[in-house]
């Protein structure tokens, strides 16, 4: 059954945590991501935590394999339930983080899932800095396979790809799909979108919503009619 993890994007705790009170009961797992963490660190992500969400640090590391394996291992350490890199990084970064999960996990608790982020969702075909490059759709699968040979868990990628990432994968093989938009949503930043039903149906395992749930005028009853059309596929 696939899960929904709503995304924290706020500037600041105080927001965040009022957010996460809201939905508490409703929404299984959140996601800090860069700004909210640069804004307030670990301690933000213990409060959380200690509210009983499961918690995806959405920090997308990419650095030297020694750099990554400390950051990895420093976010084991806090208690997260999932934790991505790029997949661009390559194999031995991609084998570091894993490393780092590892080591940071306390004894007796499961290591976080490790995740890696394939093309952006805010991406479009013609976009990518690279002369010759292929479409998004295309890099994004050549990708997913390399995180499966690195040993990683699973891949960050658009629901209009996860179908054939769990074909060439395997069904075992985590697709966390962003850019997820119910039919009713306007436009945005976003470019390779799905709505929740359609993200299923292709088989992503999370469905990463923000600005649908957090920016509406009953954000808990935005997360449940979500997380309905989901169970409805």
């Amino acid at each position: 059954m696939a899960e929904l993890v709503v995304a924290l994007d706020f500037p600041d705790a105080g927001r965040a945590l009022g957010m996460a009170r809201t939905l508490a009961g409703a929404a299984p797992w959140i996601k800090v991501g860069l700004e909210l963490f640069t804004a307030e660190g670990p301690a933000l992500v213990r409060e959380l935590k200690a509210m009983d969400f499961k918690l995806f640090l959405d920090l997308k590391f990419m650095d030297i394999p020694n750099t990554v394996q400390g950051a990895a291992r420093s976010a084991a350490r806090l208690g997260v339930d999932m934790v991505n890199i790029h997949a661009l990084g390559g194999e031995r970064m991609a084998r570091a983080a894993m490393a780092g999960c590892v080591e940071g996990t306390p004894e007796g608790r499961e290591r976080p899932l490790l995740l890696a982020v394939t093309i952006l969702t805010s991406m479009a075909a013609g976009e990518l800095p690279v002369p010759g490059a292929p479409g998004p759709s295309e890099m994004a699968l050549d990708l997913a396979g390399k995180a499966k040979q690195y040993g990683l868990d699973g891949v960050v990628c658009s629901g209009l790809e996860v179908a054939a990432v769990k074909a060439s994968c395997g069904a075992g093989f985590i697709g966390l799909t962003p850019g997820i938009r119910p039919a009713s949503s306007g436009g945005d930043d976003q470019r390779r979108v799905v709505t929740p039903a359609q993200a299923v149906r292709n088989g992503a395992d999370y469905l990463v919503v923000g600005r649908p749930v957090i920016g509406s005028a009953s954000p808990r009853e935005a997360a449940l009619a979500i997380i309905g059309e989901m169970r409805s596929v």
